[in-house]
């Protein structure tokens, strides 16, 4: 059984990285130099992370989580969506050469 999705999202979803840079970071007053230091990781990490250059991991998510108070699923959920996001893009031709299964009456 399948739900289809026919109105797939248009733009990507906001980056971890860039919830970080622009909300968590100045609403609680932190450097990234802080940031680091509070949660235990280099600064090049969170440079990267940042950057959008670098995925929250559950190890990652649970320090996030801890530090600001949410949940790692919340940082986990907001990682998915954008690397589900880009892997659809990056798949499109192949994924739509795959002919869905029917089920029997």
């Amino acid at each position: 059984m399948s739900i289809p999705n026919d109105h797939p999202m248009e733009r990507r979803p906001t980056h971890p990285g860039e919830m970080l840079r622009e909300d968590f970071l100045p609403d609680f007053g932190l450097t990234p130099a802080d940031l680091a230091r509070a949660i235990g990781i280099s600064r090049q990490s969170v440079y990267e992370l940042l950057g959008e250059r670098r995925r929250v991991t559950p190890e990652m998510a649970i320090r996030l989580a801890r530090l600001f108070g949410n949940s790692p699923e919340f940082w986990l959920n907001a990682q998915q969506a954008v690397d589900l996001w880009e892997a659809s893009r990056a798949l499109e031709a192949e994924v739509q050469r795959i002919e869905p299964l029917v089920t029997m009456p």
